[in-house]
């Protein structure tokens, strides 16, 4: 995404008024934060001065593998575009922000290293993870038993989707068949794109119209095509649908579904290959910050409260197979 693209982009999901259809060199300052209709604010600043840090744990830092102890810094993956309140671009357009960062450091801390953060397209992110060249995949990753063949997690939130319509588009998905017939956006590669493929192979069984599927890698891409009709709805993380909808006043969450599927609730996880060492002292990270609060903190700070978790569990039931 290019510089501009990414400023609008991040302009247009904090709801600060901009002028379209003024010159590059008159483009306005953003603003550092955003109130929302539920009266949560957001700091969008690169400078993140209310950031929540926690201290070391010793006796769990000390099970960190010592070839990551040495080198004194968790490296951490993450897709990262213009999706408030996960993970996206600050005012500068450059500097990462969001609650995934935010719990991102509260790891770090924990097991007295320096956060690294680096980002990548969703499909690079396991590539990083399966070279070795990051440590941990921290961007809204949900557990799925196909995943857990290569990775092991770490659960931190609760996984929630939602469906994003314009505002007053008098139509509401309560189940799959309210789907039929309608042009859905969609990430690639993302559960909530197995659903909706899942979905769609059923209704199209049981004769009904099929579901026409789009595909986005960026927020701003989704929200243009909301914006023009070229979509009925985006399906996508439930943060971000909730974020979007009240602090710009445009669109509405009209459906909400467990990131599992109907029969298990989804859960959000740090993902880590597969017996490496990391994933128990994260995890011992993870309930520690649950345990003293500063969690919750982060979760308040950025309106996530709904999805929080009362601890994390390693490798939990996931996302089922694909059927063959």
């Amino acid at each position: 995404m290019s510089r501009s693209t990414r400023r609008l982009a991040v302009l247009a999901s904090a709801a600060v008024a901009v002028a379209l259809t003024a010159s590059a060199c008159s483009e306005p300052e953003a603003e550092s934060s955003v109130t929302a209709s539920d009266g949560v604010t957001y700091d969008v600043s690169p400078e993140q001065s209310g950031r929540i840090h926690v201290d070391k744990v010793d006796e769990i830092a000390a099970k960190v593998p010592q070839a990551i102890r040495d080198r004194g810094t968790l490296i951490v993956t993450g897709s990262v575009g213009s999706t408030p309140p996960l993970s996206f671009y600050a005012t500068d357009d450059k500097t990462t922000v969001g609650s995934e960062i935010d719990i991102a450091y509260l790891i770090a801390d924990t097991l007295g290293l320096q956060y690294e953060g680096n980002t990548a397209d969703w499909a690079q992110n396991f590539v990083k993870i399966d070279s070795g060249e990051n440590d941990a995949f921290i961007s809204n990753v949900t557990v799925t038993e196909e995943r857990k063949d290569k990775y092991d997690f770490a659960t931190y939130r609760l996984d929630n989707l939602a469906f994003e319509a314009p505002k007053d588009s008098g139509w509401t998905v309560e189940g799959r068949k309210d789907v039929a017939g309608k042009k859905i956006g969609v990430g690639s590669g993302t559960n909530q794109e197995q659903l909706l493929v899942d979905w769609n192979a059923q209704n199209v069984a049981e004769g009904l119209a099929p579901t026409e599927i789009a595909y986005y890698q960026n927020a701003s891409d989704y929200y243009l095509a909301l914006g023009s009709g070229r979509i009925d709805g985006y399906f996508g993380p439930n943060p971000s649908a909730v974020y979007h909808s009240s602090s710009t006043g445009e669109t509405e969450v009209i459906g909400t579904f467990s990131g599992a599927g109907e029969n298990l609730q989804g859960e959000i996880a740090v993902l880590v290959k597969k017996d490496n060492g990391l994933i128990e002292p994260i995890q011992e990270a993870l309930n520690h910050v649950i345990e003293d609060g500063s969690y919750q903190e982060v979760l308040d700070k950025w309106g996530l409260q709904s999805e929080a978790v009362t601890e994390s569990v390693i490798n939990p039931p996931g996302l089922p197979r694909k059927a063959p």
